[in-house]
């Protein structure tokens, strides 16, 4: 069954005029060090900071929560299987809301999509509760 829903839409150009003006005080803010690394090594590095943006409010918006309720942006954090394909982690505050909106007798999977076409990046994260 699915137990959240939640998209963004994150403005590239946003994005890299904020890594300009606020450096690593951002990027160690909002992102954790395997993000950070993801996106250092990228042709595109704020468009890939600006998709994992959406992505973490997605994922805060499919908590049902947003960007409160203790939830911190370190809290959620997307990497990439070697495939490539995207998967949201989460800890700390956010792994225990997703843990009390979890049935008893199942298991949250977290799925993530990220897309851009600049100068915007989307994400749509889908929570699901599995039976174990």
């Amino acid at each position: 069954m699915i137990i959240g829903i939640g998209t963004d839409l994150a403005n590239i150009e946003r994005i890299a005029a904020t890594l300009e003006r606020f450096g690593d005080r951002f990027r160690n803010r909002v992102f954790t060090e395997t993000e950070q690394r993801k996106a250092e090594r990228r042709r595109d590095v704020a468009g890939t900071y600006a998709k994992r943006w959406a992505a973490k409010e997605a994922c805060s918006k499919a908590l049902g929560t947003g960007l409160r309720m203790g939830i911190a942006w370190n809290d959620m954090s997307v990497r990439n299987l070697h495939t490539g394909q995207p998967i949201m982690e989460v800890t700390g505050w956010a792994r225990k809301r997703l843990a009390d909106l979890t049935p008893e007798g199942h298991e949250a999977i977290i799925h993530v999509t990220l897309t851009d076409d600049y100068p915007w990046a989307q994400a749509t994260v889908l929570i699901e509760a599995r039976p174990k």
